[in-house]
């Protein structure tokens, strides 16, 4: 019995190689992650300020303030709009394997793992990350 090696990221879920529906690639998530978080900056400066000066010490709670609204623009994007918006300002969305709705709890342990960091550059073969592994959801093209 020979094992059939994917020659493209996605075959094995059933996905096109290029195109509507395929694996959404690296450089598209690196932009969008970009993306999200440079938004989430703008917003939590605007509305607690930035205090280039301050030491971390001094910062406080503030310090963790893009973190915070970039979660939470994860969390509120992905249930309503298919994707964050750095997903849909570059083209992909994030659709559950079993073509179900991605529902709340999803994006919640999705981007609490995002967060952390490593789960999200652990990949297997289809660039599916650990969170989304996790949480049974892929990052396609739109």
């Amino acid at each position: 019995m020979t094992d059939a090696v994917n020659t493209y990221p996605g075959e094995r879920l059933g996905m096109p190689r290029t195109g509507t529906g395929s694996i959404a690639r690296p450089g598209r998530r690196i932009g969008a992650l970009l993306i999200d978080y440079l938004a989430a900056t703008i917003i939590a400066t605007g509305f607690l300020g930035y205090d280039q000066f301050a030491l971390p010490s001094e910062a406080g709670l503030t310090m963790f303030a893009p973190m915070a609204v970039f979660a939470v623009l994860q969390i509120l994007f992905i249930p309503t709009a298919g994707g964050s918006p750095g997903h849909r300002i570059l083209g992909m969305r994030l659709v559950c394997l079993d073509g179900g709705w991605v529902g709340l709890w999803r994006p919640i342990v999705r981007t609490l793992l995002l967060v952390i960091v490593i789960p999200a550059v652990v990949f297997d073969a289809d660039q599916r990350g650990l969170h989304d592994k996790a949480t049974g959801l892929v990052l396609i093209r739109a």
